[in-house]
């Protein structure tokens, strides 16, 4: 749409000089309000253009909210990753490509390579349990001591808490299995109750793959990671009751919750009870303090039903990717729950669709609702949207181009945007909804997000600049969620 209109100012602007005006220009512009044309048409003759147009309006108009959080409080999965080359990793174990296939439960090596494939070929990321133990301690033990192996913090929880302790104004509370080596890398700024310290480590084995990567008969569409681990502090959340308690002397104005997808795999037997027992922990949190969920890959379809049923709407925000959308859809069988997978950048009105459908069955999209589910943060890798019920939260266009703004960032290793290093992939022109009736939408890359409304409910869209050679992709929808949350204001007139 955009590109059509500035051919037509482009066109005005010649028959305007033809005919000796040259005031006509002036007027056209202002006629199909066109914002910093000069400045754009400029731009959009120079190399990177649109890249260069999207970050430049990020810098102007990513500001902080009014009133900004002071104490937040995260929990309740902490751990050390230790990243590796997947292909490398599973050729040093002398592990041969061949066929893809998904498993729920990795029980040897020949199921993680076959999960590892299935994933690499789709370029998605994924996060399996390794139910034996002494098989994951050889290959971990193996990860740890390949060359150019890495090791970092870990666990979503760990990985928010670090994120939002680069504000130095901002008090962070990490409850979680923290033992010596992940004490050691974390943030001086971070508080970790003494009840939440242990002996030793939990460590988690990262894949990672870079795009076009091939083994065998498999390529990598796009760079990812394939996560795995025998982790059973985090695996029953056996930190979640401390973190309630340790609440009480923080005092947060938010509260950060992530974990929940660690019980995947485990069994309904364990998952079950214990999710009766976090339901009942959460219930205990201040209802006047707001709780973000992060979500992550999960295979168990009756779990991720019960965590909607029980836990969505005791929580006032979530965040979550594209294949953790689909997947909560089809346990619920919800909007376009007969697809099996995305194919290529998801379908921005499929995407809307299912993000209504959640706030409408699992939230407060009706003033009746007893619900507090208000805000979604939905995160893709070419674009964003953030969700929300009118009148809860407030900053929401900053919010959804800070997430995207540091997810270009930390993909490259850098503290600011390189076009050069980045490229535009979103679409610029997409429908608000896969079903009529429904609007056409478009983007404006000098004020890059687009805004419509479906009811009572807000949908913020904004493009990811997507590194072209990102360096790590761990923790990427971590660092989104946070910035999100310290960009967004709840605002005071609505009681949780």
């Amino acid at each position: 749409m955009w590109r059509k209109a500035l051919v037509a100012a482009l066109l005005a602007l010649a028959v305007g000089y033809f005919y000796g005006s040259p005031e006509l220009p002036e007027q056209i512009l202002q006629y199909i309000s066109l914002p910093n044309f000069q400045t754009s048409s400029q731009n959009l003759n120079s190399q990177n253009s649109l890249e260069r147009v999207i970050s430049s309006a990020w810098e102007a108009l990513i500001t902080l909210p009014t009133r900004q959080w002071s104490r937040v409080a995260v929990g309740v999965n902490a751990c050390v990753d230790v990243v590796v080359s997947g292909v490398s990793l599973l050729q040093a174990l002398a592990v041969d490509p061949g066929i893809g296939q998904d498993h729920e439960v990795l029980h040897s090596k020949e199921d993680l390579k076959e999960a590892f494939i299935h994933y690499m070929g789709r370029g998605a990321a994924a996060e399996r349990f390794f139910s034996d133990r002494e098989a994951f301690q050889r290959i971990a033990r193996a990860a740890a001591e390949y060359p150019n192996a890495k090791f970092y913090v870990g666990g979503n929880a760990a990985l928010i808490a670090q994120k939002l302790a680069t504000y130095p104004d901002l008090m962070v509370l990490l409850c979680g299995p923290v033992g010596p080596k992940l004490h050691e890398m974390l943030d001086e700024q971070i508080i970790v109750p003494p009840d939440s310290l242990q002996e030793t480590d939990e460590f988690h084995l990262i894949l990672e793959y870079k795009a076009g990567e091939k083994w065998g008969s498999t390529q990598a569409p796009q760079a990812n990671r394939f996560i795995f681990s025998h982790d059973m502090s985090n695996g029953k959340m056996s930190s979640l009751e401390t973190f309630v308690v340790s609440l009480e002397e923080f005092q947060p104005e938010l509260v950060v919750l992530s974990g929940l997808h660690m019980m995947d795999g485990q069994g309904r037997e364990l998952w079950e009870e214990r999710l009766k027992e976090a339901v009942s922990a959460i219930s205990d949190i201040r209802k006047d303090i707001p709780i973000h969920l992060e979500l992550a890959s999960m295979t168990d379809k009756d779990y991720m039903n019960s965590i909607m049923q029980e836990v969505m709407p005791i929580v006032s925000s979530i965040g979550l990717n594209e294949q953790e959308l689909l997947f909560l859809s089809q346990a619920g069988e919800g909007p376009h729950s007969e697809m099996e997978a995305w194919k290529g950048i998801p379908d921005v009105g499929r995407v809307s669709d299912i993000l209504l459908w959640i706030l409408e069955q699992h939230g407060r999209s009706e003033p009746s609702s007893e619900a507090d589910l208000t805000r979604i943060h939905f995160h893709t890798l070419a674009y964003h949207i953030l969700v929300t019920v009118d009148g809860y939260w407030g900053n929401q266009v900053a919010a959804v181009m800070a997430g995207a703004r540091v997810a270009c960032n930390q993909a490259c290793g850098l503290q600011s945007v390189d076009v050069s290093k980045v490229e535009l992939r979103a679409p610029l022109e997409f429908y608000s909804s896969h079903m009529e009736p429904r609007e056409q939408l478009s983007l404006n890359p000098a004020e890059p997000v687009t805004v419509w409304r479906r009811g009572n409910v807000t949908f913020y869209f904004t493009p990811v600049l997507v590194c072209k050679r990102p360096l790590r992709t761990v923790g990427l929808g971590d660092a989104i969620s946070a910035e999100g949350l310290l960009y967004s204001e709840l605002l005071p007139q609505q009681p949780f």
